[in-house]
C-alpha cells in the first residue's frame, strides 16, 4: 500500500491500535504474509494492513504520528521535532480535584530511578500553583515538591486526570501554553485532554480521552478531532491517551521513541504491564457480550511470540486453537482488537528490533530468525511500522545503547 503525505488512519501495530497522523512515506509493496508467505499486503481477513503518517510519533524522521486504540500503536525514533535531544526532563501539572491513579501513573513511568537497570534517570517533579498542597479527587492531599515555574524547564510536560466539567485555574493554563510553545512535549492522561483543550492544544488535532468522556470532548472542542477507539494519539507535539491505565501505554510509547524498545521493555518489565497491549479502547466501549464459547486466546498468543519463525497462518493457528478458520479470525479479532497478520507482524517487527539493538546479526539472519523469511521482507514491514529501514534503527539505537 502506498501511502501519501496527510493520510490518516489507525494502525494495528502489534497488539495496540495507534492512529498515525502526519505526513506517510511510500513504500513499495512487498508484503508477506502471517507465515511467511509474500502476498499483496491484505490481512487474513481480507483487509489491509494499513499504515499512516501525521503526527503519531511526533512525526520523527518525517513520520506521521500515532494514535493508539486498545486496538494498536505506532513507534517511531527519538523525536526530531524539538531542540536538546533525547527526554531527560518531566513536570507533572497538578491542581485541585486531580485524580490519584493517573497522577501516579506519570510518577511510576518517568519518576522513578530505574538506573540499576541501565537507563537514565529523569529529572522528574510533580508541580502545583507556588507548591501548594493538592486535594485530591480521593479526599485527601498531596505536597507538590514544585512550583509552576518548574514547568518551563521541562522537555516533557504531563497532565493527569482532571475534573472534566471545570476550566483549570489560569495559572495552569498559561504554564501549559508557555510549554507548548518553546516546544516541549504535552502529554494528558485521560480526561486531563480537557485541561489540553482549554489551554487551546487540541485545536487542529487528533486526540482522545477515555471512552465515557469522547463525546463530551468532541462537542466542548469542535476544532479537534476526537478518535474514540484508541489508546492513545500521538501528534506529535501532543500525545493524549484514553482512560487511566492507557497513560501507561502513551507513556512506554514515549520511552520507545526516546530511548528504544528496550528501554521501553525494561521499564515495562519493572511495571509488570505488557510493553504492547492488543487493541484500543473500542473494546471496553459497554455493548452486548458477543456469544463465544471459545478460550482465551492469552496461552496462544504466548506460544506464538515464542515460536515466531513458525508458519502462522489463520488455518494453522485456527487448528492449534481447534476451531474453523472462520471462527478463529473473529475470536482473534474480538480479543486482541486486530487480525492474526496483524498482531504476528508487529511481533516480528519487536523481535527484530531486539535483536537490532543487542546483536550485531545480519538483517538476513535476524530476518529469518523472527519469521520474515528474508531481509526484503523484513525491511518492508519494518519501514512500514517504524519508518526507517532496519540499518537506520540499528545505528540509531545501538549506538545509545553502547552509549549509555
Amino acid at each position: 500500500m502506498v501511502v501519501e503525505v496527510g493520510s490518516r488512519e489507525v494502525v494495528p501495530v502489534g497488539r495496540q491500535q495507534v492512529l498515525v497522523v502526519g505526513a506517510g512515506r511510500r513504500a513499495p509493496v512487498v508484503a508477506q504474509g502471517v507465515g511467511g508467505h509474500e502476498h499483496g499486503g491484505d490481512d487474513e481477513d481480507g483487509e489491509e494492513y494499513r499504515e499512516e503518517g501525521h503526527g503519531s510519533n511526533a512525526a520523527p524522521m518525517g513520520l506521521p504520528p500515532p494514535v493508539a486504540e486498545m486496538p494498536g500503536c505506532i513507534d517511531l525514533l527519538p523525536s526530531t521535532w524539538h531542540d536538546g535531544g533525547m527526554l531527560t526532563n518531566v513536570a507533572v501539572l497538578a491542581f485541585e480535584g486531580v485524580a490519584p491513579f493517573e497522577l501516579g501513573v506519570l510518577c511510576e513511568a518517568f519518576g522513578i530511578d530505574r538506573s540499576d537497570d541501565g537507563l537514565p534517570v529523569l529529572d522528574f517533579a510533580v508541580c502545583s500553583d507556588g507548591a501548594r498542597p493538592v486535594p485530591t479527587s480521593m479526599g485527601f492531599s498531596i505536597a507538590p515538591s514544585a512550583d509552576l515555574a518548574r514547568a518551563a524547564e521541562a522537555d516533557l510536560v504531563a497532565v493527569p486526570a482532571m475534573s472534566s466539567g471545570e476550566e483549570p485555574p489560569g495559572p495552569f493554563l498559561d504554564a501549559l501554553l508557555a510549554a507548548h510553545d518553546r516546544g516541549a512535549r504535552i502529554l494528558s492522561v485521560c480526561s486531563g485532554a480537557f485541561t489540553l483543550g482549554d489551554a487551546g492544544l487540541l485545536d487542529g488535532r487528533e486526540c482522545t480521552t477515555h471512552w465515557r468522556y469522547t463525546d463530551e470532548l468532541a462537542r466542548r472542542f469542535p476544532a479537534a478531532t476526537v478518535v474514540p477507539e484508541v489508546l492513545y494519539v500521538d501528534a506529535g507535539q501532543v500525545v493524549t491517551s484514553a482512560g487511566s491505565a492507557a497513560g501507561i501505554d502513551a507513556s512506554l510509547h514515549i520511552w520507545r521513541q526516546e530511548y528504544g524498545a528496550a528501554a521501553a521493555s525494561t521499564v515495562a518489565r519493572r511495571m509488570v504491564v505488557p510493553p504492547q497491549r492488543s487493541g484500543g479502547q473500542a473494546q471496553f466501549i459497554e455493548r452486548a457480550v458477543p456469544d463465544c464459547d471459545a478460550e482465551t486466546l492469552g496461552p496462544l498468543l504466548g506460544w506464538i511470540a515464542g515460536n515466531l519463525a513458525e508458519d502462522h497462518s489463520v488455518e494453522s493457528l485456527a487448528r492449534r486453537s481447534l476451531m474453523s478458520a472462520r471462527t478463529f479470525a473473529r475470536r482473534f479479532r474480538a480479543e486482541t482488537g486486530t487480525t492474526p497478520h496483524a498482531w504476528v507482524t508487529r511481533q516480528r517487527v519487536l523481535a527484530a528490533e531486539e535483536l537490532l539493538e543487542r546483536s550485531s546479526a545480519s538483517v538476513e539472519w535476524i530476518a529469518r530468525e523472527v519469521g520474515f523469511g528474508n531481509a526484503a521482507t523484513l525491511r518492508h514491514h519494518f519501514l512500514r511500522v517504524r519508518g526507517v529501514s532496519p540499518q537506520e534503527y540499528r545505528r540509531t539505537f545501538a549506538c545509545a545503547a553502547e552509549a549509555g
